[in-house]
């Protein structure tokens, strides 16, 4: 990669990067973490300044590196002119965002936390632009769903802040599920998800079958992060968020990221009639109905929220359009619109941070109290109502240019007619905004005298109407900018050229119609409100929480349906769902005709299968006596392990008899401290319909393995028989799968055992002091207690076995590369062996000649395990690569050492502690419920000698 790439690829790390520095300088101070949060957007935005010049001379930066190739998922960037566009609004109003912020929030706010906050916000967006995958895009997508709710919640104490984040995360949050569907679906109509691929198989897409879900999937996601009718609801109430987040989220990125998904997807999807029905009509209404609502908000924020609604679906009625020049005028209208709502919002946190109140009823006269952010706040509500020689008024002229023109299902009069509706109720809205808050005369009810703020306040959006003014000027100043994105947009070379006056056309007509209408809208404001107060009408709020509401409330009542805490509903549900879809698979059709011959069955095999389906069906007899059913099951543990010698597979009779021993052994130790038998069933029914999916399943099953046995099928066992040995070091071909050619499941699986161990000895200690504790201390568990509890015999041979035990683990852990055995064998033969020292002579007496804690064992063992597999990073190989060689010391004969070894001794000590902290968790039941605790190996040791009485001699 070049040295662009390399920038591309910082720049999209380093707010992430850069998030990780807040949290630690707010320790020294507002303003140092203002200013190092400040760092990696300025560094951003600088190496974005240096990529400018290529980008605007019409390259396309790249980068790439490969993450999950067979997924078709690398991490991959691009940076064309709308990425530089929408990267520079991100990164440029973010800056001015932090320094905003600086003043804004209050000592009592957690200043780190927000900047954390933004900046991991600002990744996601930046991470949204400028990607080249639609697989990273998605997940950058539903990043900043994520941080957008943290930010959106940031004043935690207020109710208002955390509706609104769960809403704004509830919407845009499942639009984001449908749009993964819809990029699915794209990815596969091409035959790939990198995005540049994607955007120059337009024809392909169109063509497809396929096109119509992928474009409603996929737009769905765009409508619900760019508050598009019905979903615009979730923008208004994310306002409870600080201004800050108001003024960032809602001109210059998250709302935008929809307008930003329908502009770069516009070479692929749009030029249909099903595109432009759909987004140009959602935009059309989207527009018109904003900005109704927003002329009789009361809330400044509220009001600037829905003229943000009302804007979106401007942008969303441009690009629906599907012509060049409505793309150049969303275009324009893009920047134009992040430089006055920026400020506006901005202004409207000024105003409620100095007169401690956003309600336009209580405020008006501020010009005078507040000169300067009355001045920022008026020309920046002025290119908001489209007045001339600010920039608003430039891009509102070519929306109208392009609606003059567009017909509607042959109606050449609705989108114009709509269109400059919507832009009247923009011009009386903005008006609204200057003069009832502005204007008028001076109160004396102001909840606080209002005052104008700090210059590190009002800097940011002064600049920005700067801009304003500058854009609608000299509007040539955006020539470039404007058609370098345009180009991007319209997948061809767009040379527009913006101007102030474009003629006597009908678009002059419909904006003075607009201004004038607005005018007199504004001045008949007071009955209209009485008039919209009193009206009914449709609460989109409340239909959102009615329909929450219900699905809470079915959601409850699945859960309270399946999840009753009964054991046999849960299987049933499972059991029965298998076999539906093993059925369904069955009769689908595609089975071919057996091609193997039934093998002879031996005498002795066929008396094994009877003597194992009569073992289960004791099983299911004699149940309800706990300790006869588990001497039957250890019965079934020993033939099935017989089963596995008399089939050639070793290594599972070793594993299967192994895990049968322990498993049985922790049983019968918590046999003692449960009832000896199960309740009875109340209904005959429940058991002949358990019985019956018992049955079916069961033959399902059995039918399954029956047809595999009878068919050749293609394994990937020939691979692994090929390759033990040459790629894995190892003859025993089972041990390499485990430690090499499967070992990340290995290492996930003994990451859960000893998980599972951990969490069995948590339990136990919540267990042990609640109401069942109380229940052990109450319970006489001594009365058929052994007199001898830990006899000499057993103790003898318990010793005398623990050193052989132990070798022999050795020995099978050793040997496990080449022939049956291995770590986790050799694991559960230790820990039989420890077991059999607990149960001759004691808990206290062995845990008192423990060395290595079971806790520590079980970190060791996973610990080692994973550096083990990261070893082989260092070679350039995947993870847990074996590397293995053969070595000779004189006078040992040739030997091989391999890697494998080392994760296998993981797997060893994961096992082990995992075992014996399970029976340490057991042991403690004992201790609660009152047993004694012995110190000596045995109860009765026959060394000891009676002394005889008055000195007399044995």
């Amino acid at each position: 990669m070049g040295d662009g790439s390399n920038l591309l690829v910082i720049i999209a790390l380093l707010p992430f990067i850069g998030a990780l520095v807040p949290g630690w300088m707010i320790r020294a101070g507002r303003n140092a973490c203002a200013t190092f949060t400040a760092v990696p957007t300025v560094l951003a935005l600088v190496m974005l300044g240096i990529l400018a010049p290529d980008v605007m001379r019409g390259e396309v930066i790249q980068a790439r590196f490969e993450w999950l190739p067979q997924l078709g998922l690398s991490a991959s960037f691009f940076l064309d002119g709308l990425g530089l566009l929408f990267a520079g609004m991100i990164l440029g109003v973010g800056l001015l965002i932090i320094l905003y912020a600086r003043f804004y929030l209050s000592g009592d706010d957690p200043m780190g936390q927000f900047y954390t906050y933004l900046l991991l916000f600002q990744g996601a967006m930046l991470g949204i632009v400028l990607s080249d995958n639609i697989l990273l895009l998605l997940v950058f997508w539903e990043l900043t769903s994520l941080s957008s709710f943290l930010l959106i919640g940031y004043w935690k104490h207020l109710p208002e802040g955390r509706q609104g984040a769960r809403m704004a995360l509830a919407v845009t949050g499942s639009g984001g599920l449908a749009m993964i569907g819809g990029m699915l679906i794209l990815g596969n109509i091409v035959g790939s998800y990198d995005l540049t691929d994607i955007l120059a198989s337009g024809d392909l897409i169109k063509s497809s079958e396929w096109y119509l879900p992928a474009l409603i999937l996929i737009l769905l996601g765009a409508f619900t992060k760019s508050a598009q009718f019905p979903f615009h609801f979730w923008l208004p109430h994310a306002m409870a968020a600080p201004t800050p987040v108001s003024a960032y989220l809602h001109s210059a990125t998250m709302v935008k990221a929809g307008v930003f998904l329908m502009a770069r997807m516009w070479p692929a999807l749009a030029g249909t009639e099903a595109w432009f029905y759909i987004v140009a009509t959602v935009g059309l209404i989207t527009m018109v109905l904003g900005a109704v609502i927003a002329l009789f908000k009361d809330d400044l924020k509220a009001l600037l929220a829905f003229s943000t609604v009302s804007h979106l679906g401007l942008l969303t009625m441009l690009l629906g359009f599907g012509t060049t020049a409505a793309a150049v005028a969303a275009v324009f209208h893009i920047i134009n619109h992040l430089t006055f709502k920026a400020a506006l919002f901005m202004t409207a946190g000024i105003v409620d941070h100095e007169a401690h109140t956003r309600d336009i009823k209580r405020l008006g006269g501020l010009a005078k109290l507040m000169p300067i952010t009355a001045t920022i706040g008026t020309i920046a509500a002025l290119s908001m109502a489209g007045i001339p020689l600010f920039n608003g008024f430039l891009s509102k002229e070519m929306m109208l240019e392009e609606a003059s023109h567009t017909y509607w299902f042959e109606n050449p009069w609705i989108v114009p007619a709509l269109a400059t509706l919507g832009a009247l109720f923009s011009v009386a809205y903005s008006l609204r905004f200057i003069f009832h808050t502005f204007g008028g005369p001076v109160r004396d009810d102001y909840p606080h005298k209002p005052h104008d703020p700090p210059f590190g306040m009002y800097a940011a959006p002064a600049l920005l109407v700067v801009l304003v003014v500058a854009i609608g000027v000299l509007p040539f100043l955006a020539d470039n900018l404007v058609a370098v994105a345009a180009s991007a947009v319209a997948g061809e070379a767009l040379h527009p050229h913006l101007k102030i006056w474009h003629g006597v056309t009908p678009a002059l007509f419909m904006s003075l119609a607009a201004i004038a209408g607005g005018i007199v809208l504004l001045l008949i404001h007071r009955p209209l409100d009485r008039v919209w107060s009193a009206a009914p009408r449709p609460e989109a709020k409340a239909i959102f929480d009615k329909l929450l509401a219900l699905l809470v409330g079915a959601t409850r009542w699945i859960t309270e349906v399946t999840h009753n805490r009964s054991i046999t509903r849960y299987l049933a549900i499972f059991t029965v769902a298998s076999v539906a879809l093993g059925y369904a698979a069955w009769t689908g059709g595609g089975m071919s005709a057996p091609s193997r011959e039934m093998l002879p069955v031996p005498p002795l095999v066929g008396l094994g299968f009877v003597l194992l389906i009569v073992g289960a069906a004791s099983v299911v007899l004699f149940h309800r006596n706990r300790f006869r059913a588990l001497v039957v099951l250890s019965i079934i543990g020993l033939m099935v392990s017989a089963g596995f010698v008399y089939l050639s597979a070793p290594d599972l009779a070793l594993t299967q008899i192994s895990v049968e021993t322990v498993t049985i052994m922790l049983l019968l130790l918590a046999l003692h401290f449960i009832p000896k038998e199960t309740p009875r069933e109340t209904r005959v029914g429940k058991k002949i319909a358990d019985g019956v999916v018992a049955l079916v399943a069961g033959t399902g099953v059995g039918a399954l393995a029956y047809a595999f046995m009878r068919r050749d099928v293609d394994t990937i066992s020939g691979f692994h028989l090929d390759n033990s040995y040459a790629g894995g070091g190892g003859n025993n071909v089972v041990n390499v799968i485990l430690v090499d050619f499967r070992g990340y499941d290995t290492y996930g699986e003994i990451i859960v055992l000893g998980i599972a161990g951990l969490i069995i000895y948590a339990l136990m200690q919540a267990l042990l002091g609640g109401p069942a504790g109380r229940k052990l201390r109450n319970t006489d568990f001594t009365r058929d207690l052994s007199r001898d509890r830990h006899p000499l015999m057993m103790v003898v041979a318990t010793r005398v076995m623990m050193p052989i035990a132990v070798m022999v683990g050795i020995y099978i852990f050793l040997r496990g590369h080449n022939y049956p055995g291995g770590g986790f064998v050799a694991g559960l033969v230790i820990a039989i062996a420890l077991l059999m020292q607990y149960m001759a002579s004691g808990f206290a007496w062995t845990q008192s000649r423990q060395r290595i804690q079971y806790h520590a064992m079980i970190g060791f063992g996973v610990v080692i395990a994973g550096l083990t597999g990261a070893g082989s990073w260092l070679a350039g190989k995947p993870f847990l690569t074996s590397a293995f060689g053969y070595f000779e010391f004189p006078p040992i004969e040739e030997f091989e050492l391999a890697t494998a070894a080392l994760f296998d001794l993981g797997v060893f000590l994961t096992v082990l502690g995992a075992v014996m902290l399970m029976l340490f968790s057991l042991s403690r039941i004992a201790r609660y419920a009152g047993q004694s605790v012995n110190l000596e190996p045995m109860d009765y040791d026959p060394a000891d000698r009676v002394k005889p009485l008055d000195g007399g001699k044995e």
